[in-house]
């Protein structure tokens, strides 16, 4: 009988049961599905119930009773009776059936309502609606081969995962489930394709979930429709955003109007941040591994190994002994050699039929003749050997390789051309047209110059204009030989093929493609060709005369073997359907086994599924004749269920049951097992439930305790007669299993394959296998050929096939089979999603281990939330049958999976495309928290070492303390007469009368033209001016800020010594921009409240902007303060001009916003502008004949230095070129510099990435147009972050060819505390570069590597450090001072730091330890340090300075506060955002940030958006491989997203901000889970 899914193996319940009995059970069944009781339970309660309606037999499980053999199936006019809920009438096309399996599915239901218990939240991925429109698949695609495994898709090898398990019977044999067909061990199929009314009562698995709604997934609400528009693209060039509200020194309660009233500067209400919520909830959940032992990997970095569980199943039996076949009869009339057995039917038989061919529609064609086929091979035999190429100089000769291209759906060309090579004794090699570059890599390795092929199939080929076929990509230049009939010679009547007796010279070679993707070829010899059909025809019981039918590709593989050579060798008739024909009308090999009484049909599980699928078409279909239905893909664990589905539908048809005869091959060792037909009546032989537990360690173990992860397999019969077979450990060493352990099957028989041709190195591992016993010494000497299948030998010497070595995934340890895991995908409701079953399973190595991976065609009509469902589903379900977590889930449009010739998917290729990003999934669920449990332990901060005890322990060492210091202003005697003048606007004011004409200034504009110049008189006049009319219209009194708001101009300097002249405070302002005022003009308000300014100092355009209607929407423009337009001044004289006190007074303020969002204003006395200017005059030797070019904003730092104040201190001339100015011409720069040959020139990163991106193809024009950058003398970007050094060595590589020199390109290095701590100026040793070890330095270590190692990073140093600056590397922890192996804080000493943050109320005491700060011990002189709040570290190098002594160089390594803190080690975004921008070519920007301990990495995507999803597994693989972290979000925006400051930095906290408010309109965000 039928068995129903409901019962778990027990047999169904008989109708008699009373009703009330009934009722319960259907009760019971109801709370298993909807999850409200466990498995257990249900079984428990249900066997409680029925107990007393069945008679036991004792100590057997009832499912295990054995039935009368005799038993006849549901007879298919009536409707099979089931208790079962899940038996819904089909709604539907019946097609989705294939994927059907009823254990499995029940194995999975029951794993899914076992999670189902512990509520998990997983927060869908945001995906912007335009994206991913899936591309419509074939609307009338017939039905399609699916699924993983590289064949044809060897459709369904679905789910006996079976959920009928049994308590292990007691006896030794306790593993082989003995029981008959009809019961139900394996598969409840005949309820599956139940043959019921006339629609078929068989539930589909869409109905099997209906009462088991599992409300996992509370989803949030889907932010992806939003309605703000995309940001331009091109990214504003520079903006400083208003900071994300954290102003130094200022009391919360201040800035609330400005600010987003938030906790923490995120928004409370965010969307995304519930997101990220639930994220944080699902990933609170334990991992499954606790932590384990370490081991140390490199230096000091820690991976975790996973240390074997000690619960581990382990093999017990004793070590196995090669098991042999009955020997290979010895009959009489066995031919020598094949091609004689042609030569005898041809010539004795010659009207005898040998292959029929179908045609489109399954109808008979043409039938060759064996004499047909004798008399052509010998023609083109002939052909071969002496009509190509002269009589001297044959093309071919014996022994060559030739290619022959057929295409499948004719048999009989490719019949002939390959007994008319065998003929012609050179070497067949049979390929698929469509093969792509393996193919080619295949014909070189044998060198093959010649291919054969039909006149249809060359007129296929691409050819050239000329005519000529083009050569296909990758493969060798090939002459092209057309077999049709009439393009061959007849031999003449003396000419005899040289037929010898069959020796170890090739035959044939079959190629076979490996794991990887690269396709080799199998040697056949012609002594094992002729051996193996010898087996085979003693195996299969061949007779004369019988007639085949093969579905199979006649090619290669048992296709080949069967139809085309024992074929042959038995004078067999074959029916050859081709696959084509297979896809319109899957019944065709039915209806020619039925129409000509075929004794033997060669078929794989896939036209099982078709035929069952169509067999309602024909009622009338016979399979009696059929003694051998041999199934080919056997050895795939699934085929059992397919082989019971088959038998249950067809045994009404005739069909015998011992005729089922699954049969394993492979490549290497050709056909390794095959069931014997058996004998009618005799018991069938018994299936193996295997623990998938047991199995994933390697061991045999009857599965006892959870039902749901079992595996149901079926043997494949017994050695081949003459071979023997043993079993080895598939790695390492050929050593013997154990009788309980799985191993690879490895066959020693004459009759395998030879070598992998050209391959010797592969070959000796594979075919000259010799097996070692457990001591290590080798057991007999017969070699042995390794089959690349994973097995063991049961009792009664039967071969039980679990896997290929090519589907084992590795997983810390444990092996998995792809095609199990594929099959658990298929019992997921995969129906509404899965396009035709098409899932591919492949691992990639990630971080010291394999990580699977998932990859599914979706349905065009899927929606969303049911994608997003299956794939949850699909994790639950893997984890809980398999034990394994999945790294990656992604699902692509439908067909868009690579397919091999016969249309199953190309795995190689598939993970090839993951790997490279060109996979563009439209769904995708990475899962490395789950999955990744490697990684080495946080690390813990060692508490106890005082300062104190780190410093002696560094000389104990001999380590130096880390300090450095520029020259001694002390010791450099000045002739200056500016040294007199304390204040610079004495100095200008002396200018003005010793040097009135003295060029100061020189503005250009985008033409390069100059717009407005300033001598020295002509500056102090304008300054005049401007400090009159503050008195005048300002009404200001000394020490008043004034906020000057002006573009790069002379205006700016004018108006900033005329507040110096009037005894005003300064503040330059960066002007808001016009076309983006609502990110612009708030910053410029806040700078304006901060620094509490009395009055604005503007011109008339930005004034009317500032009171304009745009303003007023961004701020309230009312409340300005005095806004005062400098354009037209009236002349008047001032009356006397400011004389500050003392120069500790305030000079100025400077404001600017740093990379985290932080305003911060600092304060400038004259003393410390003396003092800077001083320093930069010595560093790069400035005098007043000098001229030098600054292209920078000049609003903070050292930029507004260089641009207002150095000319005037200096004397030299600034050529002023505004960076904005660069938009409308890239070559302004570049070009001022030739054109006024400057030696000494300034810039900003963002003007040199501008020149480097935009010129770099355009050295040629720059050449053309005259400009040579030979007397450059220094080129300094002024920064104020970590040198990039591979754009400044980019920059100096691509202008090298317009006389750059290599050494002329240095940084800079400020902070807030000191604008100018470092700058190369003209003397000293050049810049030096070391690579520094990323891993010890998230350790805060510098660890010096060699170039090229791994983890290393490039830096270098920011330029040589000013004279009367000294710096010192501190712990910012301790505040103690460290050796120069470590990295810390760099703290700076010199007359030029500023003297404190400028906050409203002065409140100084929370910033003091900023500016005058002393190291916690070591220091006797008690020196008041600055903290620079940059990480570096200060290396003494072999280079002399100035000062005669070793040169120490100073390098930065990154800003503190931009630090990220994970798993207690120290990162630097910048590292992080270096990875990920190389992973992929359509990554243009990236920024990194953390949230709540989730790292989140947003990426511009310049690509189209399908690549959108391609950088998600990229990105994630990048982090975890170079940096050890697991990324928690990953957000793919437009380009332009990412907000980059002026100064070319990236500000990440304002990205955080607006990703946390949801203001991104991002085009996906993927949650790691």
């Amino acid at each position: 009988m039928a068995e129903p899914p409901g019962g778990n193996g027990a047999v169904s319940p008989p109708a008699s049961l009373p009703r009330e009995v009934r009722e319960q059970l259907a009760e019971l069944e109801l709370e298993l599905s909807e999850g409200d009781i466990t498995q257990k339970g249900y079984e428990k309660k249900r066997a409680k119930l029925l107990a007393p309606y069945f008679p036991q037999t004792q100590g057997v499980d009832p499912g295990l009773q054995k039935e009368p053999r005799n038993q006849t199936p549901t007879p298919s006019g009536a409707p099979a009776t089931s208790s079962s809920k899940y038996h819904r009438a089909r709604s539907g096309g019946a097609r989705d059936e294939r994927y059907r399996s009823d254990i499995h599915t029940e194995a999975v239901q029951a794993a899914l309502a076992k999670h189902k218990e512990q509520k998990m939240a997983l927060p869908m991925p945001t995906k912007r609606r335009s994206t991913f429109v899936q591309s419509p698949a074939d609307a009338c695609t017939p039905p399609d081969t699916s699924s993983a495994s590289e064949d044809e898709g060897s459709l369904r090898r679905q789910a006996a995962l079976s959920a009928a398990l049994h308590q292990s019977l007691q006896n030794a044999e306790s593993w082989i489930n003995r029981s008959i067909q009809g019961s139900s061990t394996s598969s409840s199929a005949s309820s599956t394709l139940s043959h019921g009314e006339g629609k078929g009562t068989s539930g589909s698995l869409a109905d099997v979930f209906a009462n088991t709604r599992i409300e996992n997934f509370s989803v949030p609400p889907d932010v992806t429709a939003t309605t703000s528009t995309p940001a331009s693209s091109a990214r504003p060039s520079a903006i400083d955003l208003p900071p994300s509200g954290i102003v130094k020194g200022m009391h919360k309660a201040s800035n609330r109007s400005s600010l987003m009233d938030t906790a923490d500067g995120v928004p409370v209400s965010s969307r995304v941040s519930t997101k990220i919520q639930q994220l944080l909830n699902t990933l609170k959940r334990p991992k499954r591994p606790p932590l384990k032992e370490f081991f140390v990997d490199d230096f000091e970095e820690i991976v975790e190994v996973p240390q074997p569980d000690p619960n581990q199943p382990k093999p017990e039996g004793r070590q196995m002994t090669p098991v042999k076949g009955e020997p290979l009869g010895i009959v009489c009339n066995w031919p020598p050699a094949l091609e004689a057995a042609l030569q005898r039917w041809g010539t004795t038989q010659a009207k005898c039929p040998c292959l029929t061919a179908l045609d489109v529609t399954g109808k008979p064609v043409y039938t060759l003749t064996y004499g047909k086929l004798w008399s052509r091979s010998l023609k083109l035999a002939y052909t071969l050997l002496n009509k190509l190429g002269t009589k001297n100089e044959p093309v071919l000769k014996p022994g060559d390789r030739v290619a022959l291209v057929y295409p499948n759906n004719d048999p009989v060309m490719f019949m002939v051309a390959f007994y008319g090579c065998l003929l012609a004794e050179v070497i067949p090699v049979p390929i698929e047209d469509a093969g792509g570059q393996q193919i080619g890599f295949l014909l070189g390795s044998c060198g093959i110059a010649l291919a054969l092929t039909t006149e249809v199939c060359l007129k296929g080929l691409p050819k050239t204009q000329n005519g000529e076929i083009v050569q296909l990509k990758g493969w060798p230049r090939l002459k092209w030989v057309v077999t049709d009939s009439k393009y061959l010679s007849k031999s003449p009547k003396d000419w005899q093929p040289n037929i010898t007796n069959a020796g170890t010279e090739p035959a044939y070679i079959e190629y076979k493609t490996s794991k990887e993707g690269s396709v080799m070829g199998v040697t056949v010899s012609r002594i094992a060709m002729l051996s193996h059909c010898q087996a085979l025809s003693q195996a299969c019981n061949y007779s004369e005369g019988e007639t085949i039918v093969n579905v199979l590709d006649f090619k290669k593989d048992a296709g080949l073997w069967h139809s085309m050579l024992t074929s042959v060798m038995n004078k067999l008739h074959t029916l050859s359907v081709p696959y084509s024909v297979m896809k319109t009308c899957p019944l065709s090999w039915v209806q020619r086994v039925h129409t000509h009484k075929a004794k033997v049909a060669l078929v794989k599980c896939r036209d099982l599924h078709w035929a069952m699928m169509a067999h309602r078409d024909q009622r009338d279909v016979s399979l009696s004749s059929l003694r051998m239905l041999i199934v080919t893909d056997g050895a795939n664990p699934w085929s059992v269920s397919s082989c019971d589905a088959f038998l249950s539908l067809f045994q009404s048809h005739g069909l015998k049951p011992e005729a089922i005869c699954p049969c394993a091959t492979s490549p290497e060792a050709l056909t390794v097992a095959i069931r014997r037909p058996g004998v009618p009546g005799a018991p069938l032989p018994g299936r193996a439930i295997l623990s998938m537990n047991g199995l994933s360690y390697g061991v045999i173990r009857v599965n006892t305790e959870d039902k749901n992860s079992a595996l149901t397999v079926q043997d494949v019969g017994h050695v081949m007669p003459g071979g023997m077979m043993c079993i080895v450990k598939p790695d390492g060493p050929p050593q013997l299993c154990k009788t309980d352990e799985i191993g690879e099957i490895c066959v020693s028989s004459r009759t395998g394959g030879m070598m992998y041709y050209g391959l010797t190195g592969v070959t000796k591992n594979t075919f000259e296998v010799i097996p070692l016993n457990s001591a290590g010494s080798p057991v007999g000497d017969v070699p042995f050929v390794r089959s690349g299948l994973l097995g063991f030998v049961g009792p009664g010497s039967l071969v039980f096939v679990v896997g290929k070595i090519d589907g084992m995934l590795i997983v810390s340890g444990r092996r998995h089979n792809a095609d199990d895991i594929v099959a658990t995908g298929l019992a997921v409701e995969s129906i509404k999603t899965v396009y035709r079953g098409r899932i591919a399973v492949f691992s990639v190595t990630v971080f010291y281990d394999e990580r699977i991976v998932v990859v599914a065609e979706q349905r065009p009509d899927a929606s969303e939330e049911d994608s997003f469902q299956w794939m949850s589903r699909v994790l639950q379900a893997i984890d809980s049958i398999h034990q394994v977590g999945v790294y990656c889930l992604a699902l692509v449009p439908a067909n868009t999976l690579p397919k091999t010739p016969l249309g199953g998917i190309h795995i190689s290729q598939t993970k090839q495309h993951f790997l490279e990003g060109s996979l563009h999934p439209c769904n995708i669920l990475m899962c490395p928290h789950t999955c990744v449990t490697n990684l080495p332990k946080p690390r813990q901060k060692q508490p106890g070492v005082g300062p104190a005890s780190v410093m002696v322990g560094n000389l104990v060492a001999g380590k130096r303390i880390a300090q450095a210091s520029g020259r001694d202003l002390g010791q450099i005697e000045e002739n200056d007469l500016v040294r007199k003048h304390q204040f610079l606007s004495e100095v200008l004011q002396w200018r003005a009368q010793a040097t009135p004409e003295h060029m100061l200034f020189l503005l250009l504009n985008a033409k390069g033209a100059p717009v407005c110049t300033a001598t020295c008189l002509q500056l102090h006049k304008r300054a005049e001016r401007i400090a009159s009319i503050l008195y005048e219209k300002g009404h200001l009194n000394a020490g008043d800020n004034v906020v000057l708001l002006y573009p790069p101009g002379i205006e700016l300097i004018a108006a900033f010594y005329g507040c110096l002249y009037a005894g005003c405070i300064p503040v330059t302002v960066r002007p808001p921009h016009a076309q983006n005022l609502t990110a612009t003009l708030p910053t410029v308000r806040m700078i304006v409240d901060v620094s509490k300014a009395a009055c604005i100092l503007t011109s008339q355009t930005l004034m009317r902007l500032l009171r304009s209607r745009e303003a007023a929407t961004a701020i309230d423009v009312k409340t300005w303060p005095t806004i005062i337009d400098t354009d037209d001044l009236p002349r008047k004289r001032l009356p006397q001009v400011y004389k500050p006190p003392t120069p500790e007074m305030l000079a100025y303020l400077d404001f600017s916003v740093s990379t985290t969002g932080m305003l911060t204003g600092v304060k400038m006395s004259h003393a410390a502008v003396s003092a800077l200017c001083r320093a930069i005059k010595l560093q790069c030797e400035l005098y007043s004949s000098r001229q030098i070019a600054i292209c920078l904003d000049p609003y903070c730092g050292l930029g507004f230095a260089l641009w207002c104040l150095c000319s005037v201190y200096s004397g030299h001339q600034s050529i002023l070129i505004p960076p904005m100015e660069l938009e409308s011409n890239l070559f302004l720069w570049l070009s001022t510099v030739s054109q006024y040959k400057i030696r000494d020139t300034f810039c900003s990163y963002s003007v040199m990435d501008m020149c480097t991106k935009g010129l770099g193809n355009q050295v040629d024009v720059l050449k053309a147009r005259g400009i040579n950058l030979s007397g450059v003398r220094t080129c300094v970007v002024v920064a104020e972050e970590r040198p990039r050094v591979t754009l400044t060595q980019s920059f100096s590589k691509l202008f090298k060819d317009i006389g750059l020199s290599s050494r002329a390109v240095s940084t800079t290095f400020g902070s807030r505390v000191n604008v100018a701590i470092c700058l190369q100026g003209t003397s000293g040793p050049d810049p030096t570069t070391v690579y520094v070890d990323l891993k010890s330095l998230r350790h805060d270590r510098v660890r010096l590597v060699e170039r090229g190692a791994p983890q290393s990073l490039l830096l270098s140093e920011s330029g040589k450090i000013l004279p009367g600056v000294k710096v010192i590397i501190v712990n910012p922890e301790t505040k103690g001072p460290v050796g120069d192996s470590h990295l810390g804080e760099i703290w700076v000493n010199s007359p030029h730091t500023a003297s404190g943050y400028y906050t409203i109320y002065d409140n100084e005491t929370l910033q003091a330890d900023h500016f005058n700060t002393r190291l916690s011990f070591g220091d006797a002189a008690q020196t008041l340090w600055a903290r620079t709040g940059y990480l570096g570290f200060v290396r003494r190098t072999e280079l002399t300075a100035a000062s005669g002594e070793r040169h120490d160089a100073l390098y930065i390594v990154g800003a503190l506060d931009e630090t990220l803190e994970l798993r207690g080690l120290r990162y630097h975004p910048i590292d992080i955002e270096t990875s990920v921008s190389r992973t992929h070519r359509s990554i243009a920007e990236c920024a990194v940030f953390t949230w709540t301990n989730l790292l989140v990495v947003v990426v511009e995507l310049c690509g189209c958006e399908q690549e959108a999803l391609d950088l998600v597994p990229l990105v994630t693989n990048v982090v975890l491989e170079e940096h050890y972290l697991i990324v928690g979000v990953v957000v793919v925006v437009d380009p332009g997203v990412i907000p980059i400051n002026s100064r070319g930095e990236k500000q990440r906290m304002h990205l955080r901000d607006s990703f946390l408010a949801d203001h991104l309109d991002p085009i996906y965000v993927a949650y790691n889970m």
